[in-house]
């Protein structure tokens, strides 16, 4: 089940005029920070506030006909782009969670008429109802990462970048089960080889990160996190993103709490953007001295806005930010 480039010309094709083309902007205070041109994809702007929506669009759009249900397993923004994109075709979906996921993004899905399943306190757990659906009730997954349709999809993100900027020496990319950096990479490798794409994630609970070290798949204890649509394991049948991340990532960076906090509060006070904490861990590992020294133009992608707005007000105010049985202490911005 190799995927090419042509995948993902194929997947920007079917997917024209159902997501918006996202704008890649410059951010003064970032490029200032890393001595090149840094700049954010925003990805934000799409309907449904992420980008999970060109790869849930496209998996649809290239389902079997007569499909007429379909479910996921979701953190809550591929969940929310499954339901917009199902919606949009008259599709009945079904999407299941953990009882990890904030309450905004489950209350934001189900707002869109998707069925909303919450089961046990992980992605595995969620997965297993998912595939009960499909086993049982005839419904079609679609997974949040391992399908070369949400892979495809995905990588549009890359492909409009290197489109908009061919001069991008380095990209940073949101990595959870990997498949928007695997797409993304996959794009961009194919285009430029010499592009570095830098994998980033929480310090804890960073699933693929655990695997690529292994070796193989491996699961990992989930936490709560201000990262948290980066949680979730990369399931222990991966076939797809796995072997694109250990393949074309040239490195994986993990930054902390404290450094993700920081990175919220340097776009909303810099940028003047509302972004999730995992839309934000490319800033916090440039502003914590975690990169390879840019040689060019930098970009990273602002991948949702769909906050917890209350936790987020606490992050800008400076407030601890309580997460799980971990106290993120804070501090008043200060650039």
């Amino acid at each position: 089940m190799s995927l090419s480039l042509a995948d993902v010309f194929a997947a920007q094709k079917t997917i024209a005029g159902e997501v918006v083309r996202t704008p890649l902007i410059p951010s003064p205070f970032l490029s200032e920070r890393a001595g090149v041109p840094f700049l954010l994809k925003m990805e934000t702007m799409q309907p449904t506030g992420a980008f999970k929506l060109r790869g849930a669009t496209n998996a649809i759009l290239s389902a079997p006909a007569g499909t007429k249900a379909v479910t996921c397993c979701s953190t809550g923004n591929h969940g929310r782009g499954v339901a917009y994109a199902a919606r949009q075709q008259g599709i009945r979906a079904t999407i299941c969670m953990s009882s990890l996921v904030p309450k905004n993004k489950v209350d934001r899905i189900r707002a869109l008429g998707a069925e909303v399943r919450i089961v046990g306190t992980s992605q595995d757990d969620a997965m297993a109802e998912c595939l009960r659906l499909c086993e049982t009730d005839g419904f079609v997954d679609i997974s949040p990462f391992d399908d070369r349709h949400v892979i495809s999809g995905q990588g549009t993100v890359g492909l409009e970048m290197l489109q908009d900027r061919p001069d991008l020496d380095m990209l940073l990319v949101p990595l959870s089960g990997g498949g928007l950096a695997g797409g993304v990479a996959l794009a961009a490798k194919a285009i430029n080889p010499d592009i570095r794409v830098i994998g980033i994630s929480m310090d804890r609970g960073a699933a693929m990160d655990a695997s690529i070290k292994a070796g193989r798949p491996v699961e990992v204890t989930e936490v709560a996190s201000l990262a948290d649509s980066l949680g979730g394991g990369i399931g222990l049948n991966n076939r797809l993103s796995f072997s694109l991340c250990r393949t074309l990532l040239d490195d994986i960076v993990l930054v902390s709490e404290e450094e993700i906090y920081r990175a919220l509060q340097t776009l909303y006070f810099e940028d003047s953007h509302v972004a999730e904490g995992a839309s934000v861990v490319g800033i916090a590992a440039l502003l914590a001295d975690k990169l390879p020294k840019p040689k060019g133009p930098t970009a990273t992608i602002v991948t949702g806005r769909n906050v917890d707005m209350a936790q987020f007000t606490d992050a800008i105010s400076g407030r601890p930010v309580k997460l799980g049985d971990t106290l993120v202490q804070g501090k008043a911005y200060d650039a």
